[in-house]
């Protein structure tokens, strides 16, 4: 049970050393940045601030509040937003995108740890203040746990569950002491994956409910206006009391941010041909390629960026929900991701420009493709290893190269042999199961290109009797369904890092299969890839880690949970000329809080 201890005069004895408060943590190793550093490196500390910036995304919100349920997918962006920077809620630390995992103070100022990572002690910043005047303290970290626990939404309800007490170390500081359940990415998370909310400004009672009412923050910006569904605008807090510590240095240099809703991405697109949005990130190579002929582009007002980040690959494919008894084989989910011709789709669909995907992480040093499983790895596999496919497990397993042609036999023939071991034959030209009934389910879509991809999919089902529906839905009802795993198969992208974590657990674990809201998106359930994910996140060195991702990456393939489709090792994006960007790439590409309004320089 939680332990939640009254303010006292703490003293620390750890053994006969006292911990020594440190700048930054890391999941593995040191931060690279020194006690002294006085910006990230991916910055411009000379930026003047000022101007604005309008963003585009599609969706709708009606609610301010990201931490609970009921509002997860429909909370307007910024308010809570690491791609956009968090505009009104802040963390305990901030992470560098230029290196691994690592955390810098934010609102705490210095952290206490020791080596087992047995408990983590935040030093709050004297100066952190809340947008309404009053000081950020000890109790508002505790309050904040404690809500979130109670009322907010996985993963932040969870944030306790191996945490034995919390503790207010005199005026400025809060220690958390972990069980023996906690993992050593646990105190990472705390620091720099929770929001910290104000005790005084919330009421617990109704916390749980969607608002539309402004909050108070610690955050660079305050709410100015919104229209649900439609716009919010943020404005610089002129206050805002950690514009100049190191970690905020060149970073929310806007005064005025703006983010509009757009039903479709086509028409956000035509608001950004239009100058009605400043910055549109592409994910398409035939749309980068044969979009850009307007008359913006033509003079120089819209400028086209091509980035490239160290990151893994991630993994974008479609997704079988296991839940469905349909997808419980193994054999018939192996055999139906044959199914679908990349090399047809890549040269037909998107001009080929797209790399096919083998790995979870493919990309990095964390990747299983191509690289066997070593000593060390076999080590942490144990008996496990022998529900690895072998080539899976030995480094030579591909997904197979079609001709191109949409209908190659030899690849549709090896289809046909693991649909077999999984009991479906050809009856009447239909592929169906012992007792006669055909194997038929539904893709659900929700733009125009995931349409284009089921298509394609659909068009090489038929070709073996296999019927396969396509939906395409709204963003509310995709976000619904998802939500309560209501498909058969999903168009799912999953980010990958160079340092997985906890995240795995709502993606993979057993717990979060039959809990509404995780990413457990194909609903596995299995105790060994349970027992991998721990590996990952108990891992004490840098080779050990690497080894437990591997491993991981290894059950996952062998699981054929989704079926691998393809990824670009660029980030592209358009934007007004207007808009300034540093011209250093840090580790995770680029980062928009680190851009500018260039007509105020």
């Amino acid at each position: 049970m939680l332990r939640i201890v009254l303010p006292i005069v703490f003293t620390l004895c750890c053994g006969a050393v006292l911990a020594e408060p440190v700048h930054g943590i890391a999941m593995h190793g040191e931060p690279a940045l020194p006690g002294d550093f006085k910006h990230f490196p991916y910055v411009n500390p000379d930026v003047k601030k000022g101007g604005k910036i309008a963003y585009g995304v599609v969706g709708t919100f009606d609610s301010l509040n990201p931490f609970i349920l009921k509002s997860m997918r429909t909370t307007a962006r910024g308010v809570w937003d690491p791609e956009y920077g968090n505009f009104v809620y802040e963390t305990l630390m901030l992470r560098s995108r230029d290196e691994p995992f690592t955390l810098y103070g934010l609102l705490a100022e210095t952290v206490e740890w020791d080596e087992d990572r047995t408990y983590i002690q935040f030093n709050l910043n004297p100066a952190a203040r809340w947008s309404d005047g009053q000081p950020v303290t000890p109790d508002d970290v505790i309050f904040s746990f404690n809500i979130l626990k109670d009322k907010g939404r996985v993963p932040f309800s969870n944030r306790l569950n191996t945490v034995d007490k919390m503790e207010k170390v005199g005026d400025h500081s809060v220690r958390f002491t972990f069980n023996e359940k906690a993992d050593r990415e646990l105190p990472l998370i705390l620091a720099g994956s929770t929001p910290i909310l104000p005790k005084h400004a919330i009421d617990p009672e109704t916390f749980d409910r969607s608002t539309l009412v402004p909050p108070v923050g610690s955050g660079p910006y305050k709410i100015k206006s919104l229209k649900p569904g439609e716009s919010i605008t943020f404005e610089r807090d002129p206050d805002y009391w950690a514009k100049d510590i190191p970690a905020k240095v060149g970073l929310d240099n806007y005064d005025q941010v703006t983010v509009q809703y757009f039903l479709q991405d086509t028409t956000l697109f035509e608001a950004f041909k239009k100058g009605d949005v400043d910055i549109y990130p592409d994910g398409s190579p035939g749309h980068w390629a044969n979009a850009y002929n307007f008359p913006a582009v033509t003079s120089g007002n819209v400028v086209k960026d091509t980035f490239e980040p160290k990151l893994p690959s991630g993994m974008f494919g479609f997704v079988f929900n296991t839940r469905r008894p349909v997808f419980g084989n193994q054999k018939l989910r192996e055999g139906l991701s044959l199914i679908f011709d990349f090399e047809w789709a890549n040269k037909n669909l998107f001009s080929s420009a797209y790399i096919r995907t083998q790995s979870f992480w493919q990309n990095s040093d964390l990747s299983s493709f191509g690289v066997p499983a070593d000593e060390r790895e076999l080590k942490l596999l144990g008996p496990i290893k022998d529900r690895i496919d072998p080539a899976i497990l030995d480094g030579t397993y591909k997904l197979p190269v079609t001709d191109g042609s949409g209908r190659d036999r030899n690849v549709l023939k090896q289809a046909v042999v693991l649909l077999k071991e999984a009991g479906y034959t050809i009856k009447n030209g239909k592929m169906s199961d012992a007792k006669g009934k055909p194997l038929a389910f539904e893709i659900m879509t929700q733009n125009a290109d995931q349409e284009k991809l089921a298509v394609s999919y659909q068009r090489s089902l038929n070709q073996l009797g296999i019927t396969a529906t396509i939906r395409t839905v709204d963003d509310s009802q995709y976000q619904s369904r998802t939500s309560s795993f209501d498909y058969d198969v999903i168009v799912k992208s999953y980010t990958s890092s160079l340092s997985p974590g906890i995240e795995q657990i709502g993606r993979w674990s057993s717990a979060s299969k039959d809990r509404e809201g995780t990413d457990n998106f194909a609903g596995v359930a299995d105790p060994d890839v349970d027992t991998l994910i721990q590996h990952i996140l108990t891992a004490r060195s840098a080779e050990d880690f690497t080894a437990a991702v591997r491993s991981h990456d290894r059950m996952l393939l062998s699981g054929h949970y989704v079926l691998p489709l393809y990824h670009v090792d660029k980030q592209w994006v358009a934007r007004s000329k207007r808009i300034g960007h540093p011209e250093t790439v840090p580790l995770y590409g680029y980062q928009l809080p680190a851009w500018w309004d260039q007509s105020v320089q």
